[in-house]
């Protein structure tokens, strides 16, 4: 791992989910700057616009509620934005500026607009913010939390040694992809169904391509 990154190095920290998700979409999208809406990514911008309210700020029961916090780690080389933080009391906190006296720890709260996902995308986009916040703080952010508005169910995820380092080795590779300029190839599956990018990426004909190449591959060595 990079011991400091530049800030014309970061790359956008919600790359990580496109990256656990399909690491050629993420290249499409990120290297090659294509992009295209479905309906799935326009439901979850709406989701994500009701989140964002920069000027908005509010205390209840004793927690901050900050919106669209804007986050950057230079270890891990990503910037972005928080959705939701959420600054509860504590005696482990840290300091903010006209809460004399008091301390608090901070939470990122994501918003997803469907359901939970069998892989850990979320989860690692998720830790990825905690880090950020952790470096810019000086703090040590146990969790975070995950709100799915499919099921409108909030799941606190608990911000792990193995998830940490799972967020550390996608940054790395995210980081090596994007200096090389490498997309790469994928093996379809069911996920390229929902994917907004399927008519740019033509992941039918990248597996023909493939089985084309190994065929020549193989005429040339039989002859």
């Amino acid at each position: 791992m990079k011991p400091e990154y530049t800030s014309d190095e970061l790359l956008p920290l919600s790359g990580i989910q496109h990256f656990l998700f399909c690491r050629r979409q993420w290249a499409l999208i990120h290297i090659e700057r294509q992009w295209q809406e479905n309906a799935l990514t326009a439901e979850g911008k709406i989701m994500h616009q009701r989140a964002d309210d920069p000027f908005f700020t509010e205390t209840r029961n004793g927690v901050i509620t900050a919106r669209s916090v804007p986050v950057a780690s230079y270890r891990l080389g990503l910037v972005g934005v928080c959705d939701v933080v959420e600054f509860t009391e504590s005696p482990d906190g840290v300091k903010l500026p006209g809460r004399e006296g008091l301390r608090y720890v901070p939470a990122p709260v994501e918003y997803k607009r469907g359901k939970e996902k069998r892989d850990h995308s979320d989860e690692a986009q998720l830790c990825a913010q905690a880090v950020c916040l952790e470096e810019m703080l000086a703090v040590t952010i146990p969790r975070g939390f995950l709100y799915y508005g499919e099921t409108r169910h909030r799941v606190e995820v608990e911000l792990t040694v193995e998830l940490r380092s799972l967020v550390r080795a996608m940054s790395d590779e995210m980081h090596n992809y994007f200096q090389r300029g490498y997309t790469p190839r994928v093996k379809p599956s069911k996920a390229c169904r929902s994917c907004s990018l399927a008519d740019t990426c033509l992941p039918v004909l990248q597996e023909k391509t493939i089985a084309a190449s190994k065929y020549i591959k193989q005429q040339i060595e039989n002859a």
